[in-house]
């Protein structure tokens, strides 16, 4: 089962010279391996630790702290329940 999973709009603050901060909003579509990133996760906890695992593959691949979770990817993920996370 893979599914491609829009990740967040995340907001990046770029300095230009001679300008002040811009704010520009980037959204990107990834598919994030979660198997792997909550395997030994207690029950009670997949859920959150996905958005947590989620938050930081895209503060990496993006090189920004601010980054948001989509609401439809927020549905998706506790669409099953807290312990029952989709795998991709």
């Amino acid at each position: 089962l893979s599914l491609s999973l829009p990740l967040s709009d995340a907001t990046a603050t770029m300095v230009e010279k001679g300008k002040s901060r811009k704010d520009e909003v980037v959204s990107r579509e990834y598919t994030i391996n979660l198997h792997k990133r909550l395997h030994g996760c207690t029950f009670k906890k997949k859920a959150p630790k996905a958005v947590k695992e989620i938050k930081k593959f895209a503060q990496k691949t993006m090189g920004t702290t601010d980054v948001r979770i989509d609401v439809k990817l927020n549905k998706h993920l506790w669409s099953r329940g807290i312990r029952n996370v989709p795998r991709r």
